[in-house]
């Protein structure tokens, strides 16, 4: 039986959470905002590569639900 993987990359202000298993590599992800996804590199998540409000934009367009995110309360 495959092992559901849930991976996480985080900023100060929001963690994408990523299911490869749910990926149905539409690729809209890195299409629509390369500087954060780069599927070619290791980590492929670069959280510095845009704004949070962006990043959490780009996941929303995620067609899968293989991309969501945590927004960290601030307080």
């Amino acid at each position: 039986m495959e092992k559901d993987i849930t991976i996480k990359y985080s900023n100060d202000d929001v963690t994408v959470v990523w299911k490869p298993k749910m990926c149905i590599h539409s690729c809209v992800c890195w299409k629509e905002l390369g500087e954060v996804f780069k599927p070619q590199e290791k980590p492929w998540v670069k959280m510095d590569g845009a704004t949070s409000e962006r990043i959490m934009e780009q996941v929303d367009r995620c067609p899968s639900g293989a991309l969501s995110y945590i927004k960290k309360v601030k307080g």
